[in-house]
């Protein structure tokens, strides 16, 4: 379990450090397995503005700029698109190691023009998978303000969970606990329940054995896309990627609430009824991503990460097509069928659906080795088989 000291002030009401918090969570007999600092890894790394930029002699691709560094005025050869006077972004000195090209800078002449640093994109710092040009930075940060400070980047406390602590697998729990030890005040949880506007149309099915609470709603007139820059950038802080607005609301709910969610596209479910249920596939898997001969008495699921699994009797399955197809292997990973959510930016038909606290089957993330964060939240019951507070979060706007 991962999270910073922003997030956790969300919660709680504290003038703590980070070394505080690990010192109070150890205390508590919480292990502490470490704290990543990335304003280490981007230590000389610095605010830069582009004075000039003009078109290399010898290259038609690279642009000599003047720059504004901490270390002053700098000629810097570079070869992003984006490239232009007056732009703010981050500035590597000679001997920085880049992060996310392995390399360590020399003052070596690029094309016949000595480069005197680097100016960064934000794929070479790790702070971004995909970039298209260097970092472009807000012009009111100052010339010389370290890169994780322009980035918003802060320490992650990084702990393992025991099996008698579920509360602490969100970070409200979290803050509720440091609270009780006098680390601070458990700010009130102000999230309103937003009620519904009309019936929901999805009849949903819980089997008592597979799960003890299932709740779902059915959201119409969503349209789908990036989600906010602020959750971005704190789904990142805690090692998860952003892949759009839906999806990553219920990632956040999941870290911040220990309240795994997921989001179904209505237009691909089949049926007007989901069910939570065991599986139905044989008592020992198979472990291969390959059909199983008896198709009619075996029951399996291609799921988010391309492979198939067998659904088995200690399984919590969802399925629609009045509980006969399996669309999800419930608290741990969806079907590929709504792998399609990603992609679309039409207008969606949500179905939000949560799984607090299965009970029984409780190791399907242990017998497929999937080594996601979302598997330890159902497995680990806190005892409460409400699904508030956590299930209607992801609702509030």
């Amino acid at each position: 379990m991962k999270f910073t000291l922003s997030w956790l002030k969300e919660h709680l009401d504290t003038t703590a450090s980070v070394q505080e918090v690990v010192d109070a969570m150890t205390m508590a007999g919480l292990e502490v397995e470490g704290v990543e600092d990335p304003a280490s890894k981007l230590a000389k790394f610095t605010v830069a503005k582009i004075v000039e930029a003009v078109q290399h002699p010898n290259a038609d691709k690279l642009r000599v700029c003047q720059v504004d560094t901490v270390d002053g005025r700098l000629e810097i050869v570079c070869g992003a698109p984006n490239a232009r006077p007056g732009l703010t972004t981050i500035y590597a000195p000679i001997g920085a190691y880049v992060p996310g090209s392995g390399i360590t800078l020399e003052p070596r002449p690029v094309r016949g023009v000595v480069s005197n640093g680097m100016l960064c994109s934000a794929k070479e710092l790790e702070v971004a998978e995909e970039s298209d040009g260097i970092v472009e930075l807000s012009d009111d940060l100052a010339v010389g303000v370290p890169a994780a400070e322009a980035f918003g980047l802060e320490a992650v406390i990084d702990f393992e969970v025991t099996p008698n602590r579920p509360d602490w697998l969100g970070v409200r729990g979290i803050a509720r606990d440091l609270a009780a030890a006098g680390l601070g005040t458990l700010k009130p949880d102000t999230t309103q329940a937003v009620p519904g506007a009309f019936p929901c149309p999805i009849e949903i099915k819980v089997d008592g054995d597979a799960c003890p609470v299932f709740s779902g709603r059915l959201i119409r007139g969503v349209k789908n896309g990036p989600s906010p820059d602020w959750l971005q950038r704190r789904l990142l802080s805690v090692g998860l990627r952003p892949i759009n607005a839906l999806v990553d609301v219920t990632n956040y709910i999941s870290m911040d609430r220990a309240r795994p969610l997921h989001v179904y596209d209505r237009a691909l479910m089949v049926g007007d009824v989901i069910e939570a249920r065991l599986g139905r596939g044989p008592a020992e898997p198979s472990g291969e991503d390959t059909p199983t001969p008896h198709a009619h008495k075996d029951e399996q699921l291609i799921a988010l990460d391309g492979k198939t699994y067998d659904l088995t009797p200690e399984m919590s399955v969802i399925a629609d097509a009045d509980g006969q197809r399996p669309i999800g292997i419930g608290g741990v990973m969806g079907g590929e069928i709504h792998r399609l959510l990603g992609r679309h930016r039409r207008r969606l038909r949500g179905v939000r659906l949560v799984r607090p606290d299965p009970h029984g089957p409780d190791r399907p993330g242990h017998r497929h080795h999937l080594g996601r964060p979302v598997p330890l939240r159902p497995r680990r019951r806190s005892g409460k088989r409400r699904p508030r507070p956590g299930a209607g979060d992801a609702d509030d706007p």
